[in-house]
């Protein structure tokens, strides 16, 4: 075993300003009368909860009104008609996700078109967590609300509605940079402008103290004149909290997180910028590059692997977008430096020279189907052409049987049979490292960037007498005993205590029809000081059920942030395919 190892609503009336004094524009906009959505709408996406539509209000604006009525009739959307906050009346939905719904609503006081996002928590939180989700989703929401820029979606306002916080934004119509790439990759000098604007909202946002963290092509609209807007400055997404993290909720996409996010340090504007570059990668290289199979891999390529150097933004570019994915925050260049690289990049050329006397990169040949960094690169080429097929061919297996008995492990992932060391098999990430320890029958799986670690080991009242020198079997106790002792183990033996281990019981399910509990330990690594991050521990305890024989399962993974969500998925998974082979 590894020892490192809010506030109620006003009555109605329509000129009162609505909760928390975020006032709207002095100027009313017109609005087109509560139309149904234009295609290319967009909003970010946020999945929410359904509600029994209210009455049309008589004193809206007649062609609001009826539309808001036509929806109801329509039944098409759920809650459609409903006035929010005395003023915000919902027409139709735009998009929905982990975290709400984003409806096109009427604002009533001001006759214009808004976007309002009605916020989900998850169903299985405690009436205290979610209470405390929805005062930071306020405070979150009022933070954004204070950055203004062109390229930054407008907050109008808060309403508490059933005690939650309704996000009302700008309405921007067009269609996201994701859906962009969807169809191809970008121009250089395309994907520096949509960059630059990028940065400077960023910037916008840092200068008032609030950080994005979910910078995305996704969360990049496109709109009308050329016009670049970020979306979802920490309003559904929220990182760094306790709180929520405890939750398993993910957050973010996990390709654009930075390195520091991943090992739970506390991010800053650096970590912004990183998402930035791999976005720059992607608009101009068709891939993300550190996109992998799953996220535990993903996070591992974020920590450890080199991207290549782009070949469609091969020089200037290049060297920006390498330069902004560097593993140290305090060695990525600063905003000022960025700008200046994606201002001369963005600024058009004369048709006799290339920006910046730099050498024209050669056009992009090749197959539509291979990413632009893998042109000429046949044995690159070769080696996705082998995954095609073993994708096409695992298709295959699964038509020809689909009677098959078990379920399929992750992609990427293997079956270790140990029944000499442990008597039992397990799934792993195939890239991950195996030690073994025939004379305490134990087996262990290292990832290559060291973040995440697999142990399993097997112990039995004869091995357990051996070791203490006696000759009476000293018997496996109860799952539960068996944790204790554990924790006593970490926590004050000195042989094998872990520095500033606290550990914890946590109730567990049986695990093929034999008892078990798991232990959560958090600590530091042998070496480290206070200011180093902490470490995780999940154990699984699994005893027979003549308690001659036990099973101990550990993950390790970060304390906190998506390192720590990665691991529990890890953790998820082995023991979902852990087959304990003498019972």
């Amino acid at each position: 075993m590894t020892n490192d190892g809010g506030r109620p609503t006003r009555p109605a009336g329509a000129n009162e300003p609505t909760s928390y004094d975020l006032q709207p524009p002095s100027a009313p906009v017109a609005a087109n009368g509560g139309a149904p959505a234009a295609p290319g709408s967009v909003h970010p996406p946020a999945t929410g909860t359904v509600y029994t539509p209210g009455a049309p209000n008589p004193y809206a604006a007649p062609a609001a009104a009826a539309a808001a009525a036509a929806a109801v009739a329509d039944g098409s959307d759920h809650g459609a008609g409903r006035r929010i906050g005395n003023r915000y009346r919902l027409i139709s939905r735009l998009g929905h996700g982990g975290m709400g719904t984003v409806w096109k609503a009427h604002d009533e006081v001001v006759d214009r078109e808004v976007a309002v996002k009605e916020p989900r928590v998850p169903d299985h939180l405690p009436a205290s967590l979610r209470e405390n989700v929805h005062h930071r989703m306020q405070r979150e929401a009022r933070a954004a609300a204070r950055v203004a820029h062109p390229s930054v979606v407008a907050v109008h306002d808060v309403v508490v509605e059933d005690g939650r916080p309704w996000i009302v934004m700008e309405l921007v119509r067009g269609s996201s940079l994701g859906d962009r790439l969807a169809e191809g990759t970008l121009d250089p000098r395309e994907a520096a402008r949509i960059g630059l604007a990028v940065l400077n909202a960023l910037g916008a946002a840092h200068e008032a103290g609030v950080l994005h963290r979910d910078v995305k092509p996704d969360n990049v609209l496109l709109g009308r004149d050329e016009r670049v807007v970020l979306t979802d400055f920490g309003i559904a997404q929220i990182e760094g909290e306790q709180g929520l993290t405890e939750t398993g909720a993910f957050v973010g996409s996990p390709e654009y997180v930075a390195p520091e996010r991943v090992l739970g340090q506390r991010p800053g504007p650096e970590s912004d910028l990183w998402s930035l570059g791999v976005v720059l990668y992607r608009a101009v290289e068709g891939v993300s590059p550190f996109r992998r199979s799953n996220a535990q891999a993903t996070m591992q390529a974020i920590l450890s692997a080199e991207p290549q150097m782009p070949s469609r933004g091969a020089g200037v570019l290049g060297a920006l977008v390498m330069g902004l994915l560097h593993k140290n925050p305090a060695a990525r260049p600063g905003t000022a430096e960025i700008r200046r690289t994606l201002e001369a990049l963005a600024r058009p050329a004369s048709s006799e020279e290339p920006a910046f006397g730099a050498t024209r990169p050669p056009q992009a040949t090749g197959s539509k189907w291979v990413p632009p960094v893998l042109h000429g690169n046949r044995k690159a080429q070769w080696g996705l052409g082998a995954g095609v097929v073993a994708v096409a061919t695992a298709a295959t297996l699964l038509i020809v049987n689909p009677f098959a008995v078990g379920p399929a492990i992750p992609l990427h992932w293997k079956v270790r049979d140990e029944p000499e060391i442990v008597r039992a098999s397990m799934a792993v990430p195939e890239e991950y490292e195996k030690s073994i320890n025939s004379d305490i029958n134990w087996v262990y799986f290292q990832d290559p960037s060291d973040v995440f670690g697999i142990s399993l080991d097997k112990d039995t009242a004869e091995q357990r007498s051996k070791s203490t020198g006696s000759d009476e079997p000293k018997d496996i106790g109860t799952p539960e005993e068996e944790a204790k002792r554990l924790i006593k183990r970490y926590t004050t033996d000195s042989g094998t205590k872990l520095t500033d281990a606290k550990a914890t019981t946590v109730e567990a399910s049986p695990h093929d029809g034999m008892k078990a509990a798991e232990v959560v330990t958090v600590f530091r690594r042998s070496g480290s000081n206070e200011t180093d991050p902490k470490r995780r521990l999940r154990t699984e305890i699994i005893v027979n059920d003549a308690k001659t024989v036990s099973w101990t399962l550990e993950v390790r993974m970060p304390e906190k942030g998506e390192g720590r969500k990665a691991g529990d998925k890890l953790f998820e998974d082995v023991l979902k395919y852990l087959k304990i082979q003498d019972k």
